[in-house]
């Protein structure tokens, strides 16, 4: 048992909240890192008091990084998780090290999406839930964006090349809820490559890893290695 302890003292701890898109993109970055983490399931009504100290906005994901001085580094932004993640152990090249061109549209894609289509993702699926008259309108302006992604997979098999890359992480749940808005409209869409490649993603067996039910931290005195 004291053994158990001092490794979780030694690890960072993961906040996190399963279908989360956040959250999930964070988990994802982790696992292709294999950088342990102690992970630690919330639900959003009832928020560990540890995890507010930690980050007061009480949003997922959080990680707290353990120090030498016995302080505490937090991270609280998903972006932020992941690059810190890949920046620890990157054993699949998805920072695309070396390679700047591609790099600059990597995370120049993820910005765009993090700025611009998430934002109309909200409003598509505000749409939906409430029977509004401008679903299509709303759609449509996702679409945009949802088109560039087709486009993209036409010329390579991954959002940024030939190889999977840290976009093609940070995407994936936001394209996940995108296709689960109007399922059976999305699955008659013109967008072949984009289907594919959110299939291949979702029948994985690091997306049924990193989805794994885990009990959650208030109920459970088991500590959790992911």
């Amino acid at each position: 048992m004291k053994d158990n302890v001092n490794k979780a003292s030694e690890l960072p701890i993961l906040y996190s909240l399963r279908n989360c898109p956040f959250a999930m993109r964070a988990r994802l970055a982790i696992f292709r890192s294999q950088s342990p983490v102690i992970l630690r399931s919330i639900v959003l009504n009832d928020k560990p008091a540890e995890m507010l100290t930690a980050s007061p906005k009480g949003t997922v994901p959080v990680l707290v990084l353990p120090k030498e001085d016995n302080g505490k580094t937090v991270i609280d932004e998903s972006f932020d998780v992941m690059v810190w993640a890949l920046t620890q152990s990157d054993p699949d090249d998805l920072l695309h090290a070396g390679e700047a061109a591609i790099s600059q549209d990597m995370f120049s894609l993820v910005s765009k999406f993090d700025n611009e289509f998430k934002s109309a993702l909200e409003q598509y699926k505000a749409a939906k839930r409430y029977h509004e008259d401008n679903l299509v309108e709303r759609r449509q302006v996702c679409e945009a964006y949802i088109a560039d992604l087709e486009q993209r997979l036409t010329t390579h098999t991954f959002l940024v090349s030939n190889r999977e890359s840290f976009a093609d992480l940070a995407l994936l749940p936001f394209i996940r809820q995108f296709a689960k808005v109007e399922r059976k409209w999305y699955l008659q869409s013109p967008y072949p490559n984009l289907k594919q490649w959110l299939n291949n993603y979702l029948q994985s067996a690091m997306f049924n890893k990193v989805m794994a039910q885990h009990p959650l931290y208030l109920s459970t005195d088991e500590v959790i290695y992911f």
